[in-house]
């Protein structure tokens, strides 16, 4: 399975991005998909997460009622919407693709994505 993560830039704080990350490979819809990131200097956190058929989705506790994270399974993608985006924000943003039906830590991820670059200016 290859992930390919797109959607960052440069953006005002407030701003708002969508990222995308498309899978090519086994079907996307045995997996569970998620969204990690890696700022600067730091290790890689959890952002958000989403079962395969979307009916569950999961938020770290730092990005809840600002990112939402989705998926379309009839053209392979996952997407993350950030909206009210703070400096904090600021890291290279993963997809992981998932075996396990609830994936809890970066160890239940099969797959990831190359990365894309966030960044939020004050």
């Amino acid at each position: 399975v290859q992930l390919q993560a797109s959607g960052g830039g440069l953006v005002q704080a407030g701003g708002s991005l969508r990222l995308s990350c498309t899978t090519s490979g086994r079907p996307f819809s045995s997996y569970s998909m998620g969204w990690y990131r890696q700022a600067p200097g730091k290790g890689r956190e959890f952002v958000a997460t989403i079962s395969w058929s979307g009916g569950t989705t999961y938020y770290a506790d730092s990005v809840k009622g600002r990112f939402i994270i989705s998926r379309d399974n009839a053209v392979d993608t996952v997407y993350l919407q950030m909206n009210n985006l703070k400096p904090e924000d600021t890291a290279v943003y993963y997809c992981g693709a998932s075996e396990v039906v609830v994936p809890e830590r970066q160890s239940h991820y099969d797959y990831w994505g190359q990365g894309t670059l966030v960044t939020v200016s004050s």
